[in-house]
């Protein structure tokens, strides 16, 4: 996130960040942040919002999903107070290539491009695990890549 918000003038622009001006903060500020978002429940809370305020005034489609997870790669560091490496992330390779950190997985509105969901997970989760959570159950067409073949078969998949 840090080298993100350093490199990527969206993302800046996204977090308010002005980059002559601002301090742009650091890895242990992101994850004392994403810390006190856990301990208090509010990641959920401020995406529901966010999804209640945008179908409030329309700006959601409910007639197809895209489905799809990206790696979010992560320092296998052991430098913090447990001197331990952070028990929610895993290693996983991804073609020849090893990567540690998360997988975040989701379900986005194929028309107006909107995010509707979002699972977060280990690195080491198959998409298909949480396929399931990704839709919102009035889909007339699922879009995905070959990471979700097979999914048609899946039990909790079944009456979509």
């Amino acid at each position: 996130m840090e080298k993100a918000l350093i490199e990527v003038p969206t993302m800046r622009r996204s977090a308010g960040i002005e980059l002559i001006s601002d301090r742009i903060p650091d890895e242990t500020m992101i994850l004392t942040f994403r810390h006190l978002l856990e301990k208090h429940e509010l990641g959920v809370e401020i995406f529901d919002t966010v999804k209640t305020h945008l179908s409030a005034r329309c700006m959601t489609m409910r007639q197809g999903t895209i489905v799809d997870a990206t790696l979010i790669s992560a320092p296998s560091s052991t430098k913090n107070k447990e001197g331990k490496r952070d028990p929610e992330m895993h290693q996983t390779k991804e073609g020849n290539q090893w990567y540690y950190g998360m997988k975040v997985h989701i379900g986005v509105d194929k028309d107006s491009g909107l995010i509707h969901s979002v699972v977060n997970t280990a690195a080491n989760v198959h998409d298909l695990t949480p396929a399931a959570d990704l839709l919102h159950g009035e889909e007339e067409v699922i879009y995905s890549d070959a990471g979700y073949q097979g999914i048609a078969k899946r039990t909790e998949i079944a009456g979509y």
